[in-house]
């Protein structure tokens, strides 16, 4: 086996563990914390009752709700202006991937200026960021655990992957109790993320023992229990979404993800729709897609999601997607771009699929995809 890396933060799991988030804050050294969350969140009580959490320990805190779905360039960049001029140190998120995101956003420009446009794909963070505490209240973005960020450039229209080690917070609370104020489309929308950050993992150019069996087990979880969660809302359910989401993240971050991403950013980016939507759209056509350069894990994916074989293995991955098709049939979601773009926008698609092409995440695609190629998967999924 060769040598490889494992980075993930400490990670608090379990119902309730959100009443730890003020003694982690004590345990990096925080006198005022920088607070960020968004509108959504404060109404489902969950900003005020971490609010309280920290008051009960003693931490001074300063709010910055400047947080929108696919969170902006210029948002970040206020938000480090905003930490900077409070004299914060660290720094807690609570919410989504966009909170997540948008406090990772401010910790990079925080401790090594610029615009946050400067950290765009790999390893470009030079400096130590603040310590941060990240919260998730889904199951699905990874955000708390990953070493990726999204950004949305507002003049390019375009969501900017910023990956390096150091976006690995210190501490992920993940608290399941959260997910019961969830809507019913946000959990389905969430766990799909995680699925296809699941299998993207799988089948990375530059997984490891250590993400792909993080990654099985993530698909697993997810097939066995989404419909049961949605069906019931049982916390017994909603926390294996969490295990599944937890273990997804793990995968990807470590692994990165593929071709599907990077289309999915800069369609999210142009049309500025969220990650869980497009999914179910470009998942299985993109699978297909590669599925002549990796036949053998793709037969292990169909394994998993069928819970058999079936004839070869080029048979039994065939069969996987067709059962990802039907699984996803089985939601209220879109399944076709139609459904989500205007017929009048089609005409953006090959613009949208040139900016694809330079997405980091088609570095570890086990087919890198063109931009032709990417604009045949988007007609084909019209």
């Amino acid at each position: 086996m060769d040598v490889t890396k494992f980075a993930i933060p400490e990670i608090i799991f379990g119902r309730g563990s959100l009443n730890y988030a003020g003694q982690c804050a004590l345990r990096l050294g925080a006198r005022k914390v920088f607070l960020v969350s968004d509108s959504g969140i404060e109404k489902a009580g969950w900003v005020q009752r971490l609010m309280d959490i920290l008051k009960k320990e003693g931490i001074e805190w300063v709010y910055y709700p400047g947080v929108s779905s696919n969170p902006r360039d210029f948002q970040v960049e206020q938000g480090a202006r905003f930490y900077r001029e409070n004299g914060a140190d660290v720094i807690i998120a609570i919410g989504g991937g966009s909170s997540m995101d948008t406090a990772k956003g401010v910790a990079i420009i925080a401790s090594n200026g610029g615009r946050i446009r400067d950290y765009e794909g790999a390893n470009r963070v030079n400096r130590p960021l603040p310590p941060m505490v990240l919260i998730t209240t889904t199951a699905g973005s990874g955000s708390d655990i990953s070493q990726f960020c999204i950004i949305t450039d507002v003049e390019r229209a375009v969501k900017m992957s910023i990956i390096t080690r150091t976006l690995v917070p210190n501490i992920s609370i993940v608290d399941p109790l959260i997910l019961e104020t969830k809507s019913e489309t946000l959990i389905i929308q969430s766990a799909v993320d995680a699925l296809a950050h699941a299998i993207e993992a799988y089948i990375s150019t530059i997984s490891s023992e250590f993400t792909c069996m993080h990654s099985l087990k993530a698909i697993d979880l997810i097939l066995r229990y989404l419909p049961r969660a949605v069906e019931t809302r049982s916390m017994d359910f909603l926390e294996k979404l969490s295990i599944a989401s937890t273990a997804a993240s793990m995968a990807f971050s470590n692994a990165s993800l593929g071709a599907e991403h990077a289309l999915a950013h800069s369609l999210g980016g142009h049309f500025d729709m969220r990650h869980g939507v497009i999914h179910p759209i470009l998942l299985t056509a993109v699978m297909r897609f590669n599925l002549d350069h990796a036949e053998t894990k793709m037969a292990e994916i169909g394994r998993v999601v069928l819970d058999r074989t079936v004839g070869s293995p080029r048979e039994t991955a065939l069969a996987g997607i067709d059962r990802l098709d039907a699984f996803f049939a089985s939601f209220d979601v879109p399944q076709r771009l139609r459904q989500v773009i205007d017929e009048g926008d089609r005409q953006y698609l090959e613009q949208i699929c040139r900016m694809a092409v330079n997405d980091a995440c088609n570095l570890t695609n086990p087919r890198p995809a063109s931009w032709q190629e990417f604009l045949q998967i988007c007609e084909e999924v019209w």
